[in-house]
């Protein structure tokens, strides 16, 4: 059976989707999916950035976040053109 876009079981089909979502809408079926604020977590992520947080001294730390302010700021939208 085909996965949906957070890993749920949903049929291929047209047709059987449409059938499934009628069965959850009434309740005949429970619709396990994915909760929406854990949909973009992935256990090996969070592990990744602890380990990089902890190999990282002060300065290299202190270099990183000054680069990415500074992209931040270069990024920020121009000022409006006013029409006179």
């Amino acid at each position: 059976m085909p996965k949906g876009p957070r890993g749920e079981k949903r049929p291929g089909d047209v047709i059987g989707a449409a059938i499934m979502v009628a069965r959850i809408a009434t309740g005949e079926e429970p619709d396990n999916a994915t909760p929406a604020d854990k949909a973009h977590r992935h256990p090996a992520r969070k592990a990744g950035g602890v380990a990089r947080a902890r190999k990282l001294t002060s300065a290299e730390r202190s270099r990183i976040a000054s680069g990415a302010a500074r992209a931040r700021w270069e990024k920020a939208p121009a000022e409006p053109e006013t029409e006179e």
